[in-house]
């Protein structure tokens, strides 16, 4: 493959520098499972000792210090949030929020049985995905890539083509996936203006002995186990932990390929002082692959007609493999002031490692066994990127011309280092024939030392204010600004010099106003941008300034039964401004391999609209429900980025019977995305259209419980067994969905 379009590389052969010594915060996390058996047998056995020999004394129940965190989903048994603080570092409730903000939540998560953020952001309002291969995918919406996720709040950035396993990130240790669509500058940093995902973890926030164990089995002999327990560690309650464990193993409907994932998260909370809670924590995630593809399979044959595989077909080999891991360490410190304001000061730390072994293959088969109708290539590579984050805020209320006022403002610095190596194969080509009857027996390569391929280092330093004015008691006024650092170097062995952006105190604004209609109505306005560096250069051979983005969005929100439902419908208009086109003129004729001379533009721009409605119609009865639909087209009015949908459906909904069936629960739904295209070269050497017609997707889920304890579910994916592909638009190949699958689960609460 490429090497414009890199991968990562086996566990065998991964580097355990990163994990030879402890630092004190992973150490203190890693024996987080030990302290809660410690501190906690002892305390439960006490309390039976009490019991046993003070029979006519009551212990009070053990309650959590301080009130609810109205973000969290978790027992609301809601499809929908009180509030969400992706779009700003004020916690708003969605009808406050001057963006559209979709929250997929603890109950939605366990209804449609979605288990990584991939299953999210192929379920959630306004968000696609293009999987163009079995371990990779783009995330988009609203016409542009999403560049980075986030989890509590913090951006780990995504180097895409060197993917760590991010599209298969467990939901297993998190209470909720927050999406603001359009730009997000304020909080994300640089990006493209399209949406942030953020991951809201689970707290340890319960005094009392509680949690739930679940089994499950499905389609393609997958199943998986989770475990998630949380308990006091003393008597008072101050000190509680949360231990969360997943596994998940099974092949898939593509031939050799399976994975395996593990999940492992920690986490404590201790209450200092009635005010003071230092809360902490670990993750751990892996993710073995075999036999992934790299690559699609052929879209034409070699006669120019189009190809029709199994959606079983490999380009895989029995020896492939891209393993990952993720190891996260976190730690907060909360303090609520007396005048009603509160500071948060946190730090994490995320270490990521990819090892690959791939096969590549790539040609028109012409279904004659005697010739060699494809050709294949090897790639071996490691990648260990680290990420650090730290992070200062403040918040809480101040008087101004007598009416209380909302405040935030904050430091945040962000640090990531990237290093990657390759490992060369012999043979380093494989002919194949017969591609129709491939198998993936191909002998695996002898692999040479590692050796560099590239390295980079990312630093993000940000200063942000916000504030939300109660005009008057309908109008409120929400402004802000981030002043952004920006440092990024990065060399690797097809750069003739390495390359260093340095962007100085660009300035993110904020701003938004909501007009209260009724007490159930609101109309908003907002205007929000984000940056994103880039790495061309202008005839002086200057760095180009950043591309903005900037989006405008105007919109009603209702929140109607006490905030059980949300609705919201919006106009949106993003604009890229600044992006770099090449004039076709070298920046030195002598060394064409500096590349092309750029200049500034305007860039693409998408308009459309969006529905959404969530929460409880009526009793027993959820429902999430959006619809988006936009049109992107360049300064020359060209449609661009063809792959992403620009008409999004995305529905579902439960319904828990009353009465005699009050312990059954059904539900159901429908994706529908419009048709995507792009061009590639056909084996006459032409441009021709490879375009996915619009297609749907019917989700099917029941569920019984057994005892007040114990409850069945079973969840059908795909039932019409609709069959279509994305596109790996650089390669002429495509990558086939899921099939129909049945997953069913046991699931058994304490």
């Amino acid at each position: 493959m490429p090497s414009f379009y890199p991968v990562v590389t086996s566990s065998q052969h991964s580097s355990t520098a990163a994990h030879t010594t402890l630092r004190p915060l992973a150490l203190a996390v890693r024996l987080l499972a030990c302290g809660m058996a410690s501190a906690a047998l002892p305390a439960y056995a006490q309390q039976a000792d009490t019991a046993a020999t003070e029979a006519t004394t009551t212990l009070a129940p053990l309650t959590v210090t301080g009130a609810r965190d109205a973000k969290v989903t978790e027992d609301s048994g809601s499809y929908t949030a009180e509030a969400a603080r992706t779009a700003t570092p004020l916690d708003l409730s969605l009808r406050e929020t001057p963006q559209s903000v979709s929250v997929v939540t603890q109950q939605r998560i366990q209804d449609q049985d979605l288990q990584t953020i991939l299953d999210v952001v192929n379920n959630a309002t306004g968000v696609s995905v293009n999987r163009y291969e079995t371990s990779r995918a783009q995330f988009n919406a609203r016409g542009f890539e999403i560049n980075a996720l986030m989890i509590d709040g913090v951006p780990t950035i995504w180097e895409q083509p060197w993917s760590s396993g991010e599209i298969f990130s467990s939901l297993a240790m998190y209470d909720r996936v927050e999406i603001v669509r359009g730009a997000n500058g304020l909080m994300a940093g640089s990006g493209d203006p399209s949406a942030s995902l953020n991951l809201a973890r689970k707290r340890a926030n319960s005094s009392d002995l509680r949690g739930s164990v679940e089994v499950s089995g499905g389609t393609w002999d997958t199943y998986g186990t989770l475990g998630d327990v949380a308990m006091a560690l003393n008597e008072a309650g101050t000190v509680r932990a949360r231990l969360v464990g997943e596994y998940n193993e099974g092949d898939s409907w593509i031939d050799l390929h399976s994975n395996q994932r593990e999940t492992l998260y920690g986490t404590m909370d201790i209450d200092l002082s009635d005010d003071t809670t230092l809360w902490f924590g670990m993750s751990h995630q892996q993710n073995n692959s075999d036999s992934p593809m790299w690559g699609g399979l052929p879209v034409w044959n070699a006669d120019g007609t189009r190809t029709d595989w199994s959606r079983s077909k490999t380009t895989s080999a029995e020896w492939s493999k891209w393993d990952t891991t993720y190891d996260n360490y976190f730690v907060n410190l909360d303090h609520a002031f007396a005048n009603g304001w509160l500071a948060n000061l946190s730090y994490s730390r995320g270490e990521r490692i990819a090892d690959s072994y791939l096969l590549y293959l790539y040609g028109n088969p012409d279904f004659d066994p005697t010739t060699v109708d494809m050709g294949g290539s090897v790639g071996a590579y490691h990648v260990e990127t680290t990420q650090d984050d730290f992070s200062l805020r403040f918040s809480g209320p101040i008087q101004l011309f007598q009416r209380e006022h909302e405040l935030a403002f904050g430091y945040i610095n962000s640090k990531q280092e990237f290093d990657a190596d390759a490992r060369a194969g012999t043979p380093g080509a494989y002919p194949i024939a017969d591609f129709p009857g491939y198998t993936g027996n191909v002998a695996e390569p002898s692999w040479a030392n590692r050796s560099r391929y590239g390295e980079g280092e990312v630093e993000q330093q940000a200063f942000y204010g916000v504030t939300r004015l109660n005009m008057t008691d309908e109008l409120k006024v929400i402004l802000g600004a981030r002043v952004n650092y920006y440092e990024r170097d990065s060399d690797d062995i097809y750069s003739l010099e390495p390359t260093h952006i340095d962007v100085t105190q660009e300035v993110t604004p904020y701003a938004g106003i909501i007009y209260d209609l009724t007490e159930q109505l609101s109309a908003y306005a907002s205007y929000t941008d984000i940056f994103l560096p880039q790495s061309v250069a202008d005839a002086s051979g200057q760095i180009l300034e950043p591309i903005v983005g900037e989006s405008t969005e105007l919109g009603l929100k209702g929140e109607f039964y006490d905030g059980r439902l949300n609705a919201s419908a919006a106009l949106f208009q993003i604009k890229q401004d600044n992006l770099g086109v090449s004039t076709g003129v070298y920046l030195d004729p002598t060394t064409p391999a500096l590349g092309f001379i750029y200049e500034a533009s305007e860039g693409a721009t998408s308009e459309g609209f969006e529905l959404e409605v969530s929460g409880e119609l009526a009793p027993g009865w959820n429902v999430s429900a959006g619809y988006t639909q936009f049109d992107i087209e360049d300064a020359d009015g060209a449609a661009v980025n063809t792959l992403y949908p620009t008409k999004l459906l995305r529905t579902f909904t439960t319904y828990r019977f009353q009465g005699p069936l009050n312990k059954l629960t059904i539900g159901g739904g429908v994706n529908w995305q419009d048709s995507i295209h792009t061009y590639a070269t056909n084996p006459a050497g032409d441009s021709e259209k490879i375009e996915q017609d619009a297609y749907a997707l019917v989700n099917l889920m029941a569920r019984y419980d057994i005892t007040d304890n114990l409850s069945a579910q079973v969840n059908a994916n795909n039932v019409t067994d609709e069959k279509y592909f994305d596109i790996f638009d650089a390669y002429g190949a495509m990558t086939y969905g899921e099939p129909r699958s049945v997953t069913a689960t046991a699931k058994y609460r304490f």
